[in-house]
């Protein structure tokens, strides 16, 4: 995907305005719009003059794109960072669908993959609640936003401060993000996807009104060792090879840092699973139940440069010699195929 320099776009500084953008943006109508140009390349062209307007136009969708756009160049290749957006805070829906009056399709790759989450819904300035001295009483809207926490917080639960970015802009409309830093109550068993409701954290009501509420979606931070697949967790169990042979008992470290004890039974094989029924992320309430910890056994061999270890390898080489891997999979695998095969005879 290539980057694309809204301002070389537009024709515009990084510094400029928003009177001068409205009046780049007019210029480059009128020099591209398809049904007064002579360009070859007009609706194209136009097409990037729209898409540019409605990026550096938009407060928030500007604080955004100023943000990862340091240093890049028009045309290069182009990867959004992991997690490049977690921190901005966006009133209106936030994170779901496109809206903000935008029109359907037409945008660039490079466009969906930074705003299409983020763009949001039309905006929501609130709701009238009844009159007062003042004139109407408006609700302010909610606001959202994305954090990045560790799987131990939602594992065990946790209060954090989160350090969010409002984008502001000035008297001349340029841009710039204010932070601000809140204490968040991280509940046990949250998954991800899943949304923290700040109640009067949003945007300010118009005449006394209520506040509005912010919605803060969570996401995890990579971890080494656990991947999260909604409320279930997935590892790998490393196994010496006699413990998979003879059979063991063998402890699992937790995200939160505790541990069980899991029973491997004797013949186990890598890449086989073992799953602990409860033993993912704990119960959020009823309706959430805890999920599962599945264990994908994987056996590690003791390296022959040592001594020891390549005296057992010879002598199994010699008295087990009989003994075939590739022929012993190919079994295997035609054992797992059989069932299907026999069903699809049956039919």
């Amino acid at each position: 995907m290539e980057f694309k320099d809204y301002y070389q776009l537009l024709g515009v500084s990084r510094d400029a305005g928003a009177d001068d953008i409205k009046k780049a943006y007019r210029r480059m109508a009128r020099k591209f719009h398809p049904d007064v140009s002579k360009e070859p390349d007009a609706a194209a062209r136009m097409s990037e003059v729209n898409e540019a307007h409605a990026v550096l136009s938009d407060t928030e969708r500007r604080a955004a794109y100023d943000a990862i756009a340091q240093g890049r160049r028009q045309g290069e290749r182009f990867t959004p960072p992991p997690d490049w957006d977690a921190g901005f805070e966006f009133s209106g829906r936030g994170f779901d669908g496109r809206g903000r009056g935008d029109e359907a399709g037409g945008h660039s790759d490079f466009f969906d993959q930074l705003f299409g989450r983020m763009a949001g819904g039309a905006r929501r300035p609130g709701r009238a609640a009844g009159r007062g001295a003042g004139g109407f009483k408006v609700r302010g809207a909610d606001h959202h936003a994305k954090i990045v926490l560790d799987l131990a917080d939602a594992f065990s639960g946790a209060t954090r401060q989160v350090t969010l970015r409002s984008p502001r802009s000035d008297e001349h409309g340029r841009v710039s993000l204010a932070p601000r830093t809140l204490d968040v109550r991280i509940p046990a068993g949250i998954r991800p996807g899943q949304q923290i409701r700040l109640a009067g954290q949003g945007g300010e009501g118009v005449s006394g009104a209520q506040p509005g509420d912010l919605f803060l979606e969570v996401h995890f931070r990579a971890h080494p060792l656990f991947t999260v697949d909604g409320a279930n967790l997935i590892a790998d169990l490393p196994l010496a090879p006699w413990e998979a042979a003879l059979g063991a008992v063998v402890p699992v470290e937790l995200p939160d840092g505790s541990s069980l004890k899991v029973r491997v039974p004797s013949g186990a094989q890598s890449g086989a699973q073992l799953t602990v029924r409860g033993r993912g992320l704990p119960a959020a309430s009823a309706a959430a139940p805890a999920g599962d910890l599945d264990l994908v056994l994987k056996v590690l061999l003791p390296s022959a440069f040592d001594p020891r270890a390549r005296k057992l390898y010879e002598q199994m080489a010699a008295e087990l010699s009989d003994f075939d891997a590739r022929k012993v999979a190919r079994a295997e695998a035609e054992r797992r195929a059989a069932p299907a095969e026999d069903s699809d005879r049956a039919a």
